[in-house]
């Protein structure tokens, strides 16, 4: 247990895409000794994430589109199957994965449910993800989707059975953390 945390210096490394700053702080350690350490935090602020589930044809749509960081790190393709997210600008989660979820994929949702909310990687980002699943129906579709042109987004709309999506987890095709917690959540809860 760490107490009397105490921030002592804060220097910008990068401000190019997002934030990387080191900090230096120190703390009180149980037996009552102070320590300093120097971390590297990344702030590229909060986001939200969603998934959609279809009841009747027990469906969900997911995304697909090139990450660098995976291609760097041995994703031979750079692609990487995802449910639909965004970071939150001004607005609050649900308004954001709103709007994200009809530039991603086309589909016009107006009821979310929020399902929980996670630091997804706290050793080095400050990011907190909103968690969501909402319903949706054919008729919900008011675009193709794809991303905005603008942000050069170029994302594919997939449609999986749910049955299919669980075994592209099992089989690795699926490695993004977002999305296997949001198909495991779908699968614990028997939503479809």
């Amino acid at each position: 247990m760490i107490d009397n945390i105490k921030i002592l210096e804060t220097e910008i490394l990068s401000d190019n895409w997002y934030i990387l700053k080191k900090i230096t702080y120190e703390y009180v350690k149980k037996d009552g000794s102070r320590s300093t350490q120097s971390r590297e935090s990344y702030d590229r602020g909060n986001g939200a994430t969603i998934l959609l589930y279809n009841k009747l044809q027990k469906t969900v749509i997911l995304t697909r589109q090139f990450r660098l960081p995976t291609f760097v790190n041995g994703n031979e393709s750079g692609m990487l199957i995802e449910s639909c997210a965004g970071l939150l600008d001004k607005d609050n989660a649900e308004d954001c994965i709103r709007r994200e979820t009809e530039e991603e994929t086309g589909y016009k949702i107006t009821d979310v449910q929020k399902i929980f909310e996670a630091y997804m990687s706290p050793g080095s980002v400050t990011e907190i993800l909103y968690f969501f699943i909402a319903e949706y129906s054919k008729e919900m579709k008011v675009t193709d989707g794809g991303g905005l042109e603008e942000e050069e987004e170029n994302i594919e709309v997939l449609e999986l059975g749910i049955e299919e999506a669980m075994n592209m987890l099992k089989s690795g095709e699926i490695k993004d953390a977002k999305t296997i917690m949001l198909l495991q959540y779908i699968k614990l809860n028997n939503i479809l």
